[in-house]
Parts: C-alpha cells; structure tokens; sequence
C-alpha cells in the first residue's frame, strides 16, 4: 500500500495552520500569525504593478535572483553593516526566508552532522535539519529574561557541530541578542569550525535602546556566516514570499546549490518591486520603527488590563505573555480558551521547543501586534475579560 516519506511522519500540522483554522471558525481576532494586516509602503506596491505592466518580468527570473535585487542586498549590507557583499557570488534571492534558511541547511550541512538550535525556534528549522539527515541539538532561553545559559550553549557544541542556527531579534521572545551573546555563539563557532546560518529578518524591528548586531561583523565571522533577511518583514509584504541568504561566495556555491533545485526562482516582478524598495531613504526604516513602537506599547497595554505578564520585547512584532496568574493549565488549553471564549487568537509556543525543553514555554504565549491599531484596541477590550474572570 503506497505510504509517505518516514521523514515527513513526525512533522504534522504547523500549528499556524491549526490556530488559524481555529480562528476563522471563531471568529475570534488573529494575533497568532505574523502577517500584518495592513500593507506595506504604497510606492513599492507601484513598483510590483509596473512590473506587471512592463512585459519584461511575467517570466522565470534567474535563478540566482535579478541583479537589481542582488545588488540592493548587497547595497543594504554595506549601509546598515559596513560589509563588503558581492551582488553576484554573494547573495541568493530565495521566495521567502524560510526557503532560505531550508536551502542553507541543505547546502551546507551533511548528514550525521549536529546543528546547534537555541530554543524557542521559529517551526521550520528542525524540519529542515532533520530532512538534511543532521541532529539538531536544543539549548534553552529562560524565562522572564529570556536569556541562555552560557555553560549550556558551551555543552551543545562537539566536533560533530557543523553549524548553529540564531536568529536576533528573536520570534517569539522579542530578544536583540547582545554584544557579548553573539561573541561567545561567534568564539564557539570559531573554536569548532562551525557555519552560523543567521536568521535577521527582524532586524529593522527594534525598540527603545536595543540595536541589531549582525554576527558577520565580528571579528572573523563573515567568512563563516549566512544571513537571512525578508523583504515580508523589512516592507510589510509577507505575501510576495521574497527573502534572501548573503555572505561568503564559498557558503553562498552551497546554498544556491540546493536552492536551484527546491524552487530554482523567485517571484519576478515581486523581485523587482523588492529592489526598489531598497532604494527608500533611510526615512523608510525611521518611520517603521515608530510605527511598530506604537504598536507594541498597544498590545502591552492590553495586557496589562488582562492581567499578563511579560518582558517588554527588544524587537520584533511578537511578545511572550505570561498567563499562569490567571489560568492554570498550559498554553494549548490556554490558546484555546482565548480563541473559543474570549475572541483572540495566539500561538502557543511550546511548539518551537523540542520535548525535554517544553516545560519552558508552557506557561506563556506568543501575540503578534504587527495589526491595526483598531485591531489591537479591540483585542485589548476583549482580553481584558481574562482579569474580570
């Protein structure tokens, strides 16, 4: 009797997919997923549609990306980082981050390897880790601060570790690792010669004092490192699924190795669209934090009124909220509840920690706050039922 792939057995269903559906037979306000409910800038949008209309991108674009795009990667990496990234050999156009982080894995990680993964992840990396016949070997950030161990992160290196995968600022927790975080994950990446594949798609999203380090611009780092970024979190244009891996030409071979077979190419005309999207002015990226800071003070002032606790978050457009004062099961049946009896959807996240770690996410959840103000405010009316009981 034909069957699947043992290697899909034990993926499932994302829980994305399972809160959403459960949103919509609710009918309850969708704060779980990260996709904004509003567009991005409207002269980006004009630049996707004159794509459309200029009878040159409604075909396979190459591979590798278009140079345009290529080039404005590089351009950015430059300005925001001060690296030296080559358009050409340098960067793959990806459709989304997570092809990206999938083809990285992929091109650069053998099977019976060890891939170093600091929990709570965002769902798609083990997946990907373990269809490439690797081990992911987990280490924990602890609650409130959300910080990891140095001594555990230190454990979960050995002469099998062939790469570790970060990602600052951080989904779910809101965390901008610091200086001297990134210097130890470099020093250890260094002393067991490992890739660090760097998931910064958050990294215009910061708050207040925080500021983004990209682990490339450490001493000794960018030949052994492959960034991750997202035009869906840089432009607010989640749908167009355009993302993209730089850094050395060495690594970059590997990754677009296996991306010319996963998906060969991206979206054209989003692809052009993207490109101009990197010429903005900084303004562009001034006003979006703003406008998320505004955001985020929302959401926790809703929380304050439910009676969560939390940590206010560095970056991002997600907050980890902390509910056992006021329920007392784990965060599945909590999730639940809000979304069945109070009109809000969240996402659990002990689905972003492996089996031995779960007990740390258990008690809180994940809101995304990149919506509406209106959406927010009515949100916030709605979970302040939880404090009234």
């Amino acid at each position: 009797m034909p069957r699947i792939a043992d290697r899909v057995v034990p993926f499932g269903t994302t829980i994305f997919t399972e809160i959403n559906q459960l949103a919509q037979q609710h009918h309850a306000l969708n704060l779980g997923q990260g996709k904004p409910d509003f567009d991005g800038p409207s002269s980006v949008i004009e630049a996707a549609i004159d794509a459309l209309r200029s009878g040159t991108s409604n075909q396979y674009a190459p591979g590798p990306g278009i140079p345009e795009l290529r080039q404005g990667i590089a351009n950015h990496a430059a300005r925001s980082y001060g690296l030296a990234v080559d358009p050409v050999s340098g960067v793959i156009v990806t459709p989304g981050a997570t092809e990206a982080i999938f083809a990285s894995i992929m091109g650069l990680v053998d099977a019976g390897d060890e891939v170093v993964v600091i929990e709570p992840f965002f769902d798609s990396y083990v997946p990907g880790i373990v269809m490439a016949g690797a081990a992911p070997v987990f280490v924990p950030m602890h609650a409130p601060e959300w910080t990891f161990d140095p001594a555990e992160l230190r454990a979960a290196f050995s002469p099998k570790t062939r790469a570790v995968l970060i990602n600052t600022p951080h989904n779910p927790t809101g965390r901008v690792y610091t200086h001297s975080e990134l210097t130890l994950i470099a020093d250890l990446a260094k002393e067991f010669d490992a890739t660090v594949i760097s998931d910064e798609v958050y990294e215009h999203l910061v708050f207040d004092d925080a500021r983004h380090i990209a682990i490339a611009t450490l001493p000794g780092m960018f030949e052994r490192t492959v960034t991750i970024g997202s035009a869906g979190k840089t432009f607010g244009m989640t749908g167009w699924k355009v993302g993209w891996a730089y850094g050395p030409p060495d690594l970059i071979k590997g990754v677009g190795q296996a991306h010319q077979f996963i998906t060969f190419a991206t979206n054209h005309p989003a692809q052009r669209a993207v490109a101009f999207a990197f010429t903005l002015d900084s303004t562009y990226y001034e006003e979006y934090r703003e406008l998320y800071t505004r955001k985020r003070d929302l959401m926790l002032q809703g929380l304050d009124a439910a009676g969560l606790s939390y940590v206010t978050p560095q970056g991002t457009y997600f907050v980890m909220a902390d509910f056992s004062g006021v329920f007392d099961g784990d965060d599945i049946a909590f999730s639940r509840r809000l979304i069945e009896q109070v009109g809000v959807a969240t996402i659990p996240p002990t689905s972003f920690y492996s089996a031995a770690h779960r007990h740390h996410g258990s008690k809180h959840v994940r809101f995304a706050f990149c919506k509406n103000d209106a959406t927010l405010e009515q949100a916030a009316e709605r979970l302040a039922r939880l404090k009234r009981g």
